[in-house]
C-alpha cells in the first residue's frame, strides 16, 4: 500500500510541471486511486528510471498517457469526454471476444462528466449489460455544475454506484475489487474541495 510519504514524493514530482499540462487540481486528486488501482487492482508496475523524465515528451509517463508506452492504457486521450465512449466500446468488444471477465476501468473527472457524449455512454451501457466496465470518477468538486448526489443520478441510468473516501486506499481497493452481477459499476472517490 502507498504511504503517505510516497504519494507526497509523486506530488513532489507533479510540482515540477509547468505551463498548460500542469492540471494540478485535477492531477493530484486522482493519486490515491491510480496509485489503489495500478499496484493492487491491476497489478502493473513502472520501473523507476522512467521517474528521471517525467512529463518530458516521448516519456511513459508524460503529460498524457500514451497507449503505446503505458502499460493497462488502452487509449491515448487527452481531450475530455472520450474515454468513456471508448470504454465502452472496449467492454463490448470484449465480450464480442469472448472474455467477458476481463475488466474495462475507466477514469473520469467529475467536471469531465459535463460531456454530452459521457451520458450517451452512461445511457448505453446497462442497456448492453456491460457488467465488465467500470468508471472511476474522481469527484475532486472543480465541476460548474455539480453532479453528486452520484447514487440516485448514476443508478437511475442503471449502474452499481459506491461514493467512497477518495483518499482511502482500503475504501477503493474494496470498491474497486468488487464485481456486480448484473450492471456496470460506478466508483465515485470523493476529494473534498481543497484536499487533493
Amino acid at each position: 500500500m502507498a504511504t503517505r510519504a510516497d504519494l507526497d514524493h509523486v506530488r513532489e514530482l507533479m510540482a515540477l510541471a509547468t505551463g498548460d499540462e500542469k492540471h494540478k487540481e485535477s492531477s493530484t486528486s486522482t493519486l490515491d486511486a491510480l496509485w489503489v488501482l495500478y499496484d493492487r487492482v491491476l497489478r502493473v508496475d513502472f520501473p523507476e528510471d522512467v521517474l528521471a523524465g517525467f512529463l518530458e515528451w516521448g516519456n511513459p509517463l508524460g503529460s498524457h498517457p500514451d497507449r503505446n508506452q503505458v502499460s493497462g492504457v488502452e487509449a491515448s486521450t487527452g481531450s475530455l469526454g472520450h474515454g468513456l465512449a471508448l470504454a465502452v466500446g472496449s467492454a463490448l468488444a470484449l465480450r464480442a471476444k469472448g472474455s467477458p471477465n476481463q475488466r474495462v476501468v475507466v477514469l473520469c473527472g467529475d467536471a469531465e462528466l459535463n460531456e454530452g457524449s459521457n451520458w450517451e455512454a452512461i445511457l448505453l451501457a446497462p442497456h448492453l449489460h456491460l457488467t465488465n466496465l467500470t468508471l472511476l470518477v474522481i469527484d475532486n468538486h472543480s465541476s460548474s455544475i455539480p453532479m453528486a448526489p452520484w447514487e440516485p443520478r448514476l443508478g437511475s441510468f442503471g449502474w452499481d454506484v459506491v461514493v467512497v473516501d477518495g483518499h482511502d486506499q482500503d475504501q477503493l481497493y474494496d470498491a474497486l475489487s468488487s464485481r456486480p452481477h448484473e450492471r456496470p459499476n460506478a466508483v465515485v472517490a470523493d476529494i473534498p474541495e481543497g484536499e487533493w
